[in-house]
């Protein structure tokens, strides 16, 4: 099954501002392998497959370093289309050198973790089969266990790495939040989502479809903790797509029950978490 496809709510793109728009340009194109496919003074838009853009990267005026110990951003995470592809990616970074921050087998995914130049959080994971998936009644069973690199190195395909394959997906983003109960209430009664798994009372995975999950937050940069500032290097907003404009409808009438502010711009919806993650809605 295909969960990032309607009739899912999934997220389509990242928007990040960065502090040097030519330094993450570089390191998101060599280390990554992303394809710019439309760029600006200030700006650039990034895409897998040369025509859907995936993550846009900005440069603010007046930016400030990644603020710690705030809501927004833990990380945004890039599907591949199969794990020789996650085999391509692990060779890459041992030929360049490039520092993980983790490797983890999920159960329901294998996964590398790193950060780009600003501090930004980065996943780049293949998923195990679904079948494979284990659940009890309504939560999906989910670890973080030692991730076995020369299994997945002994499924490569023999070629060699060149950059994001075009099936590459954003698969889910994971922000930081400043209460989880609140937070609960908004992206479960106001977006739709179900819970799918909850973690140590610190973080709940959020998913439809029965996905794994498209969405992660905890609360482990402190409960009520603040949201950046504006100018901050970070998270600028992200998407999640509906499957047709009578689920967006609905959902916006669902955020308005629960109090939430959503406002329209150039024909997009927009609204913000209880933490300040600002997101866009599209279908």
């Amino acid at each position: 099954m295909n969960f990032h496809s309607e009739p899912n709510v999934f997220v389509s793109h990242v928007y990040l501002k960065v502090a040097d728009l030519q330094r993450s340009i570089n390191f998101y194109q060599q280390v990554i392998g992303f394809q710019v496919i439309e760029q600006t003074e200030n700006k650039a838009s990034l895409s897998a497959d040369g025509r859907t853009p995936l993550l846009t990267i900005e440069q603010p005026e007046n930016i400030h370093p990644k603020q710690p110990r705030t809501t927004g951003l833990y990380h945004f995470a890039l599907l591949l289309p199969s794990r020789s592809d996650l085999a391509k990616v692990i060779e890459h970074f041992i030929k360049i050198g490039y520092p993980l921050q983790g490797a983890s087998d999920h159960l329901v995914s294998e996964a590398l973790y790193l950060a780009d130049p600003d501090g930004n959080g980065i996943e780049i994971y293949a998923d195990r089969p679904a079948s494979t998936w284990k659940w009890n009644h309504d939560e999906v069973v989910m670890s973080t266990e030692r991730l076995d690199i020369e299994s997945i190195l002994a499924e490569g395909d023999g070629m060699s790495w060149g950059g994001l394959p075009a099936g590459t997906l954003m698969g889910h983003i994971h922000l930081h939040v400043s209460d989880l109960q609140k937070t609960e209430e908004f992206y479960s009664k106001g977006l739709g989502f179900d819970i799918v798994t909850r973690y140590g009372g610190q973080a709940l995975f959020i998913s439809t479809g029965r996905y794994h999950h498209h969405i992660g937050l905890n609360t482990w940069n402190g409960t009520g903790a603040p949201a950046p500032s504006e100018n901050s290097v970070g998270l600028k907003n992200y998407t999640l797509v509906y499957p047709n404009e009578e689920a967006r409808k609905g959902t916006v009438a669902n955020l308005n029950q629960i109090g939430a502010a959503v406002t329209q711009e150039n024909g997009q919806f927009i609204v913000k978490d209880p933490s300040g993650n600002q997101i866009l809605l599209s279908i």
